[in-house]
């Protein structure tokens, strides 16, 4: 299952979008009641919950995670790891009883894409943290990742891994480049392309292949691309939209160009080096799934160390080199360039792990949907996917 989540339905969506509007004024928690009791001083644990697949592991025992084990063994803190998070959506509805209630959710730490970030941001579910407290994120932290605007200056969230969503195809099967989104829509491409279906997940690069500056994007661009596309589905130029599942349909050539990510491509390409991935000249989105720390946790400086640790240079190269996505912290390429493994430097030459200068002036963050916006984007949406 991915871990940028699909809005498979309405029905999730609408309820997050519900409890972050006004429509509950009781859910929002206020910066007062959001610090617990911390133990971190004399009970050196925390709860860390992640998505699957989605932290490095050793060759020999799948059991043991190297980059975590260094942190305990330094630090002494015994961290215990969940991979409980396989969809945005369904671990929002886990935990938003608690934070609501104004009760523990028995996490310190968990890691959701930032269209979801911003949700528990405007809720006021996640704690602020103490930048004092680590240097490395405030001395390595990638700038362009810097300042969403749902968190303005980062202080509720860090990235734990980046990406890019952008164009893949089989060059060779296909027999020319693509270069702009708009080369999606040439007649060989008829029935041969897919999209994606999350909403969060589609939008952005649709609207910069209209030459939308999406870090403003406006209700009024929102509805042309969904003119577009329903255009496009109505002519079965779309063959269908899709989840991670085009890995598959990409990979047996039942389509020759879709909407990806940038790390499920990297792991196709070691199977099939036709395979291309491009950031469109009209630009792509550079997204992040972050690090937060939930209201009331117990071990909140612990969670802000393990944090930290994440990133220092040499262990951010370590977790790049397992997960592939774009790291956020660019100085873990000096280290990775280092590396005497000449399979592990070339990690340090992948625009798709470290984006050289070039690729990132066509990158952008885009705006998040608001909650007033939410539930009829997604129902307008959704009703042309088909969900």
């Amino acid at each position: 299952m991915s871990r940028r989540s699909l809005l498979r339905a309405l029905g999730a969506g609408a309820a997050g979008a519900t409890l972050a509007g006004c429509g509950v004024p009781a859910a929002f928690v206020e910066p007062g009641d959001r610090a617990g009791h911390d133990s971190s001083a004399t009970d050196h644990t925390l709860h860390f919950a992640n998505w699957p697949l989605y932290i490095d592991t050793d060759d020999d025992n799948e059991s043991k995670r190297p980059t975590l084990d260094a942190f305990s063994k330094r630090t002494g803190i015994s961290v215990t790891y969940t991979e409980e998070i396989n969809d945005n959506d369904e671990f929002f509805g886990k935990i938003s009883p608690a934070l609501m209630n104004h009760q523990q959710t028995g996490r310190d730490l968990i890691v959701i894409s930032d269209w979801m970030a911003a949700r528990f941001v405007r809720l006021g579910w996640v704690q602020e943290m103490d930048r004092a407290k680590q240097p490395n994120v405030a001395k390595y932290l990638d700038p362009q990742l810097r300042t969403p605007a749902f968190d303005e200056g980062r202080l509720h969230s860090v990235p734990w891994q980046s990406g890019i969503t952008g164009i893949a195809y089989n060059r060779k099967k296909l027999g020319r480049e693509i270069r702009s989104t708009d080369d999606l829509w040439a007649d060989d491409l008829r029935g041969r392309i897919t999209l994606l279906s999350g909403l969060d997940e589609s939008f952005a690069l649709l609207m910069q292949g209209n030459g939308v500056d999406i870090t403003r994007w406006t209700a009024d661009d929102f509805h042309e691309i969904c003119e577009q596309t329903e255009r496009r589905v109505r002519s079965k130029h779309i063959r269908r939209f899709t989840g991670n599942d085009y890995i598959k349909d990409l990979a047996t050539g039942d389509v020759l160009a879709c909407q990806a990510y940038s790390g499920d491509v990297i792991q196709l390409q070691a199977d099939n080096p036709d395979i291309e991935f491009v950031v469109p000249e009209e630009g792509a989105e550079l997204w992040a799934e972050s690090l937060m720390i939930p209201n009331l946790a117990r071990h909140k400086r612990n969670a802000e160390r393990l944090i930290d640790h994440y990133y220092d240079p040499e262990v951010a190269a370590e977790l790049a080199t397992w997960v592939n996505y774009v790291c956020p912290v660019p100085a873990a390429r000096d280290v990775l360039a280092s590396s005497k493994d000449e399979e592990t430097a070339a990690l340090a030459e992948d625009p798709l792990i470290f984006p050289d200068d070039t690729m990132r002036e066509r990158l952008a963050i885009a705006r998040d949907i608001t909650s007033e916006e939410r539930m009829d984007f997604a129902k307008k949406w959704n009703s042309i996917v088909g969900l």
